[in-house]
């Protein structure tokens, strides 16, 4: 059976306080609301600066037993090296903790900047440097700098399956290299719908499927319709049983590895005006996820978080 993840990318907003966060809330208790308000979260603070371990184990142990987070990777890898010399900022990244995480884990996300174009050859060897297991990820680690050795990065156990999603910007990737590199790597092109502001395709190139839905109408500013929510449903309904959505817009005709389901990470991410908060918790509602979530978007909990 697939599992299915709907969720936000980030928590901590100053607009969704006296809205998504009841009033009167302590802001060290958001993240306890919000992963029991949803099921999933992405941490968007990995993309502007390494995090620290101790950091990862309070995230874990503020949310509740089955949560699970989404780590979103260093620009500086992304967009500051574009991928060029990064062995020892892959290495830290990893040294950095999110592996304390444990199996609050999930997918790793590598979004890439609008003037990022597609080279074959440099995102051959992105692939192969990335870990795809905890024991290769904490080999990846060994490398790092030493202002990171000995923080406690690595001190985790047992061994893993690591994912990675890759969020692309720019239309030189809709090519079937790039399809074919990402499926030979088990990897996720992001379903990135952005209101036809950057590429959205929906080529199925691992064994989940990751969304980013930044906004219907404006990206990161307006809230999904009723409507627009139906569609992305039923289309998360159709890859989580293994399958696809018949008008699916995708780059290559060849159809992915059948399979009987397939796990499905959903975050939305048009959070400017307080939209995805309440669009994630609405599409929830409409997959009959919401039943053992214990808070309620702009209600005051209960119990003490």
């Amino acid at each position: 059976m697939s599992e299915i993840r709907i969720g936000i990318s980030g928590w901590r907003y100053g607009p969704w306080r006296k809205d998504f966060y009841p009033e009167g809330l302590r802001q060290d208790s958001e993240l306890a609301f919000a992963s029991r308000a949803v099921n999933s979260i992405e941490i968007n603070g990995s993309f502007y600066s390494l995090q620290t371990p101790d950091r990862y184990r309070q995230w874990a142990e503020q949310t509740p037993e089955g949560f699970v987070f989404s780590v979103k990777a260093p620009r500086y890898i992304t967009h500051v090296r574009r991928l060029k010399d990064i062995e020892q900022p892959l290495a830290n990244f990893f040294a950095s903790g999110p592996l304390v995480l444990g199996a609050k884990l999930g997918p790793m996300l590598w979004q890439f900047a609008p003037n990022m174009h597609y080279d074959e050859a440099r995102f051959a060897h992105f692939l192969q440097l990335l870990p795809y297991d905890r024991t290769a990820a904490l080999q990846c680690a060994g490398h790092c700098a030493e202002r990171l050795r000995g923080n406690g990065g690595t001190e985790v156990q047992g061994d893993a399956k690591l994912r990675h999603a890759v969020e692309i910007r720019h239309e030189s990737f809709l090519c079937a290299s790039f399809i074919n590199l990402l499926r030979a790597h088990n990897v996720a092109l992001v379903v990135a719908d952005s209101a036809g502001k950057w590429p959205c395709v929906e080529d199925v190139t691992a064994d989940f499927v990751y969304m980013r839905l930044h906004g219907d109408v404006e990206p990161y500013s307006s809230g999904y319709t009723a409507r627009a929510l139906r569609r992305w449903r039923m289309r998360i309904e159709a890859w989580s049983q293994g399958g696809q959505p018949e008008d699916a817009h995708r780059v290559v005709e060849e159809a992915p590895r059948e399979r009987r389901s397939r796990d499905v990470y959903c975050y939305f991410d048009n959070d400017q005006k307080v939209h995805a908060p309440f669009d994630a918790r609405r599409m929830l509602s409409k997959l009959k996820l919401d039943g053992e979530l214990v808070t309620e978007p702009g209600v005051e909990p209960e119990a003490d978080l």
